[in-house]
């Protein structure tokens, strides 16, 4: 019997032996000096690594296995895996352009799958819409007084870099395949690299904000794409092409984009809380504009609800109250809010973190290594069960795997906000961002929260006076 593409995917991750980063370095400075095209794009999304780990995946396997994930039936396209595996490691570039277009006519044209559980849940996708599923949680936002702001946005950013650089020299990799080469992982694998690719649709959000102010829209911020992004990957490698042909937010997010579901907005929606510090629903609102350029449905909610658990670290001071909270900003009757409420449901009966993990990477299975539902439940985990302790929070983001670096810099961010960052997670990074936008190069860190809290205290007076 033919294997499915979930199935191909997990044994992938099950098999891959971590390349041990403390003997080789990452591939981010190549990776950053040229963008594939045409045949070597194509070779690349047969087989590729991930930069700052050497994680194998096949980007097509992926494809497919995430359509299925959002109800469609891709027994057809899944016959071509096998094939075009074979082909790329041949490097039979004719043939392997041939059945790749036959794969990608197959995935696209597939049709839905009537017994899947995807269709049971409703996913509202205009702004509107989504705030009369919210219910009341849509009168609850008020602005209260903030006296450490500059502070808590400050440890925001140091923790989400800290969390970043930390997961990743080991993303894309089962844990139990990190624990066979690292042991168990509380500090740096080696000192802290903050270049990579998932910080810069935050800084490109920042500079969209000064432009248009707490009223920009998804276009706007998909226009400082355009300026601004030479590349990207999954949903925001979609995204770009579809802006590039004239096609602007839902449909750049949304058209032919089986990544849709994934961690893209989830791992930026930090910036969309900061901003909008204890004022969950504006954080909201932010959140979905930016994630609308890349996303849809469930990676739109994935984006909101990273923004409000960061909205309201700024004022709650409890963890398991926050994760409560923030879930009731997100659509009620959505896939993704089932998986949130599945998850509280199994913390709140199981006192061990690793038990409980074991249970959500088996549920999980059948979803990619990035996608929105397995990393927004390694997330819960350690905010749970770490209990305010970074190392040990970061720990536990480890022993699952999975996109560790997006994972901890959601993680680190709200630690950062509601607690600030030790010394030990702080020190290495020293006041250095570094990225591969040629207008944000290099940053320091400290300027760089000077300039989010002026933007957040704009945002709040806008807020103010709106009302």
């Amino acid at each position: 019997m033919r294997q499915k593409a979930w199935q191909i995917d997990r044994e992938i991750r099950l098999s891959a032996i971590p390349l041990d980063r403390r003997k080789y370095p990452s591939h981010w400075e190549e990776t950053t000096q040229s963008f594939p095209q045409g045949d070597e794009l194509m070779l690349l999304f047969w087989d590729a690594k991930v930069p700052g780990s050497g994680a194998p995946e096949c980007v097509y396997v992926e494809m497919a296995e995430s359509m299925a994930n959002k109800g469609f039936d891709v027994s057809h396209a899944e016959e071509f895996l096998p094939k075009g595996m074979e082909l790329a490691a041949k490097k039979d570039i004719p043939r392997l352009r041939v059945l790749t277009a036959e794969f990608l006519e197959a995935l696209f044209n597939a049709p839905q799958d009537p017994n899947s559980p995807y269709h049971a849940f409703r996913h509202p996708l205009e702004w509107d819409e989504i705030v009369i599923e919210l219910g009341n949680t849509a009168s609850t936002s008020s602005q209260i007084k903030l006296p450490r702001l500059g502070e808590q946005i400050y440890h925001g950013w140091l923790g989400q870099l800290a969390g970043a650089s930390f997961g990743t020299a080991i993303e894309g990799y089962h844990g139990t395949r990190l624990r066979e080469v690292y042991g168990e992982i509380n500090d740096y694998i080696i000192p802290p690299e903050t270049m990579n690719d998932d910080v810069v649709y935050e800084l490109v959000f920042l500079d969209a904000l000064e432009s248009w102010g707490s009223n920009l829209t998804a276009r706007h911020i998909a226009l400082e794409w355009l300026h601004q992004i030479p590349f990207g990957w999954s949903a925001e490698w979609i995204a770009l092409q579809n802006l590039r042909q004239g096609m602007f937010p839902p449909e750049s997010g949304s058209f032919r984009n089986p990544f849709s579901d994934w961690i893209g907005a989830q791992m930026r929606g930090m910036i969309c809380g900061m901003v909008a510090p204890a004022v969950p629903l504006l954080a909201a609102r932010l959140a979905f504009e930016d994630a609308r350029i890349s996303h849809s449905a469930n990676g739109i909610y994935g984006e909101i609800y990273a923004a409000v658990l960061t909205s309201l670290a700024f004022q709650e001071k409890e963890l398991p109250a926050l994760i409560k909270k923030a879930a009731a900003y997100v659509p009620q009757q959505s896939e993704y809010a089932a998986v949130l409420q599945e998850c509280i449901a199994l913390f709140q009966t199981t006192s061990s973190p690793s038990t409980a993990w074991q249970q959500l990477d088996q549920r999980f299975e059948q979803y990619n290594w990035i996608h929105a539902y397995p990393n927004i439940a390694a997330v819960l985990t350690a905010l749970w069960y770490g209990e305010g302790d970074m190392t040990r929070s970061f720990a536990l983001l480890a022993e699952a795997g999975l996109d560790v670096d997006c994972n901890g810099g959601l993680v680190g961010n709200i630690l950062g906000v509601m607690f600030g960052v030790p010394t030990c997670w702080a020190e290495p990074l020293g006041d250095t961002l570094e990225t591969y936008l040629p207008s944000h190069p290099l940053l320091s860190i400290r300027s760089l929260a000077a300039r989010t809290e002026k933007l957040a205290q704009l945002v709040l007076s806008a807020n103010e006076k709106s009302k």
